[in-house]
């Protein structure tokens, strides 16, 4: 992907943000909606910024990345052991099927009561819920990028002298890499949007947790800062894998 490419991609990703905020400006500043429940993006971007220097919000800020980054790791390492192995074995494939069906569409966040009983209120319960719910896109890309490879792919590393033992990693693996990555990015998504739910739902720190004590003292401005910053969070998380799948997959033609 050259610059052009690249520049062109970030100024089309630039322009519905500038649309949005704009909108949002329009409707603060033309008073469709009272100040106190929607402030200005001005206000909001100005607490921000004023919020990111201070120790505490780095604090709450590093909560929840711990969290986001733990489940997701948790997700990445099963997703893609557990699609590999249904993608190569018939009889993990026999057994890991029926569960991916009925769990994959079930809202993970309906278990979050049960989790908070076993594993309490604290990091556990809601890294756990991060894991559950962005395991199944990764499982799920895993085995359809590793079912997709090309059996003759796999003669050829054979006819090559490649151990049998050794084609999942040499062959099936590196083929389905791209699947992977798409299935990571859709993990990634998920892990933002729930870890910021658990904590709003219960918890004593983290973003989520800064959004509801915001709202119950009313305060608009400082409920909108950890929105702002969950979602810039997303961007830049999103951003850095994107530049790891260019990376990881610059020899591929469609890169």
């Amino acid at each position: 992907m050259n610059a052009r490419a690249v520049t062109s991609d970030v100024l089309l990703g630039i322009v519905p943000i500038a649309l949005v905020i704009a909108l949002w400006q329009a409707i603060a500043a033309f008073g469709y909606a009272p100040a106190s429940l929607l402030p200005a993006p001005g206000l909001v971007f100005t607490r921000l910024a004023r919020q990111l220097v201070t120790s505490e919000f780095q604090y709450e800020i590093g909560v929840t990345l711990f969290r986001l980054f733990a489940g997701f790791s948790i997700a990445v390492v099963l997703g893609v052991g557990i699609g590999l192995a249904a993608a190569v074995n018939p009889a993990v494939n026999s057994v890991v099927r029926p569960i991916v069906r009925v769990l994959a569409p079930l809202p993970k966040v309906a278990l979050y009561p049960a989790l908070l009983l076993l594993l309490g209120f604290d990091h556990a319960s809601k890294i756990t819920l991060v894991a559950a719910d962005a395991l199944f896109p990764i499982l799920l890309a895993t085995y359809y990028g590793a079912s997709m490879v090309e059996q003759k792919l796999i003669w050829s590393a054979m006819a090559a002298g490649t151990p049998r033992r050794q084609i999942l990693f040499k062959v099936v693996l590196p083929a389905a890499v791209p699947s992977i990555l798409t299935g990571c990015r859709i993990g990634l998504v998920i892990s933002c949007i729930v870890v910021f739910l658990a904590e709003m739902i219960t918890s004593t720190d983290g973003l989520g947790h800064l959004l509801v004590t915001a709202a119950r003292t009313f305060q608009a401005v400082d409920m909108f800062v950890p929105l702002i910053t969950i979602s810039l969070l997303g961007l830049i998380l999103n951003g850095l894998l994107e530049g790891l799948r260019t990376y990881l997959l610059r020899g591929f033609p469609e890169v």
